[in-house]
């Protein structure tokens, strides 16, 4: 439970990113925000409950 005022949003919100840091470490490639969520370097996401958000990859070119 997110103790800052304002409260951070919680992993299930659109702005679930917006959280503070807990921890970082970036030799390993994640961070852990305060509602839980862990941030991976490729932006990838694993949510509290299991879920896991996916990097965003770039389309290819069709031509």
């Amino acid at each position: 439970m997110c103790l800052h005022q304002p409260p951070c949003p919680a992993a299930d919100a659109p702005d679930h990113d917006s959280a503070r840091l807990v921890a970082c470490h970036p030799e390993q490639g994640w961070s852990l925000l305060c509602n839980g969520v862990v941030i991976f370097a490729d932006t990838g996401e694993l949510l509290p409950d299991g879920r896991v958000v996916p990097a965003p990859r770039a389309c290819p070119d069709p031509s």
